[in-house]
Order: C-alpha cells, then sequence, then structure tokens
C-alpha cells in the first residue's frame, strides 16, 4: 500500500493477496466450466445418435419384415385366386 491507512498494513496485503488470487484462478475456473459444458454436449450428441440409429435399425427390421410377408402372400393370394377359377 503506498499509503498510511488505520488498518494493520498485514490485514490489508492478506485481503490484497486473497483478491489477487481470485482474479488469477478466475480464467481457469471459466475454461474448467467451459470444457465441462463441452464435453457434455458432446455426450449428448453421441447419445441421440446412437438412439437414432437404433431407432432406424428397429424400421428397417419392421420394414424387412412386412417385405417378406407380402412376398410370401403373394403365393398364396394366386393360389387361391387359381383355385377358385377351377372351382367355378
Amino acid at each position: 500500500m503506498s499509503f498510511p491507512t488505520s488498518l494493520n498494513s498485514q490485514i490489508t496485503d492478506s485481503v490484497t493477496q486473497v483478491n489477487t488470487k481470485v482474479l488469477g484462478d478466475s480464467p481457469a475456473q471459466a475454461l474448467g466450466s467451459f470444457m465441462i459444458a463441452t464435453s457434455q454436449a458432446l455426450s449428448n450428441a453421441a447419445h441421440n445418435a446412437t438412439t437414432s440409429q437404433f431407432n432406424a435399425n428397429i424400421t428397417s427390421q419392421a420394414a424387412t419384415t412386412q417385405g417378406v410377408a407380402t412376398l410370401y402372400s403373394v403365393d398364396t393370394a394366386s393360389t387361391g385366386i387359381a383355385t377358385e377359377k377351377i372351382f367355378q
């Protein structure tokens, strides 16, 4: 301190050092918070991509099953029509 005060100089030095430490730690804490927020966002994106892929696979399986069922039913339908024409 450049001018005399009514406080003990050790107290003012201690407060000044604490304030300097807080100012020095702030960038590191801000960067840490930024990195945590970024990692959470990337984790959510990866989770969403995995969930979307899983749902797409389920849809693909359902479409394949429906297509196979349709292919098998074509033979049954044609047999039914032929049988109907035979009995007429």
